[in-house]
């Protein structure tokens, strides 16, 4: 298959759930959380004196390039994306696919 965009959107621990739900209602299928550490300027943080590093969530949504911009805003709201500290998203452009078969025709006439 052909013709996809792969929206990654990087998160505080605990907020993928309701980003992953606010791209569903806009028309994203699914899509897959992972565990993430950030690494640079902000990645360990100092409580009591103890270097403690900032546990992230990473969640990608394979989706039709039409519905990008809508899912993606959706994403970007329901995680306030837009305020400091909160993480950040982006769009790829995704070549093929193989694996997806729900949506790959049958060959039945």
């Amino acid at each position: 298959m052909r013709g996809f965009k792969l929206i990654a959107a990087v998160v505080p621990k605990g907020a993928a759930g309701k980003v992953m739900d606010a791209a569903k209602e806009a028309g994203a299928e699914g899509g897959t959380i992972l565990m993430a550490r950030g690494t640079g300027v902000h990645e360990a943080r100092r409580f009591f004196g103890m270097s403690m590093s900032t546990e992230r969530e990473l969640l990608l949504v394979l989706i039709d390039p039409e519905t990008a911009e809508g899912v993606l805003d959706s994403m970007v709201r329901a995680g306030r994306l837009d305020e400091p500290g909160r993480g950040m998203a982006f769009v790829l452009s995704v070549d093929e696919v193989r694996g997806i078969v729900h949506r790959e025709p049958s060959g039945e006439a």
